[in-house]
């Protein structure tokens, strides 16, 4: 597959899972009540759009590299920040599934896409392209997205609904 069709197939991707996101929020809308979970599902959401927005940059013309590198890394750096937030103010106790606790890969892969954007040459260490690099990594935070908005719809802080068996 070459890559304008992996991107496009990224971003409608991406936006479908905006919306599932978003059906799946008004079945749950408790979700909402506490800004400690408003600020998760948040996080769940820029993790499915951000990547869906990199794969539109991607698209509009893949022959200028100057233009996917900068809105890569800007798109990315605004990831990076908001998850690294998130995890500082997602820090209290209670349950944390393997996503959730692992959540600054989330921020990790962003800055992997931003340092792609500035020097896209070091995928050449592996055999890849500067944008082939970053699309194996968009593939990682959706998978990853996956993973944390399987926890947050599954699971509960609430101690009384906690099965201690």
């Amino acid at each position: 597959m070459d890559l304008s069709t992996f991107y496009a197939v990224v971003s409608a991707t991406c936006f479908t899972l905006v919306g599932l996101w978003w059906s799946a929020l008004d079945r749950r809308r408790e979700l909402l009540d506490s800004p400690e979970t408003r600020r998760l599902v948040g996080g769940v959401y820029l993790t499915f759009l951000l990547p869906g927005v990199m794969g539109l940059f991607a698209q509009v013309d893949p022959g200028k590299p100057g233009l996917w590198r900068t809105t890569f890394g800007l798109v990315a750096l605004l990831g990076a920040w908001s998850t690294f937030r998130l995890i500082r103010a997602d820090s209290r106790p209670g349950v944390r599934g393997p996503f959730r606790r692992h959540r600054w890969l989330v921020g990790v892969l962003y800055l992997v896409i931003v340092v792609l954007g500035v020097a896209p040459e070091l995928a050449a260490s592996v055999g890849l392209t500067g944008l082939q690099a970053a699309a194996l990594t968009v593939v990682c935070l959706v998978v990853l997205a996956h993973g944390l908005a399987w926890e947050l719809l599954t699971t509960t802080d609430d101690p009384r609904l906690i099965d201690d068996a």
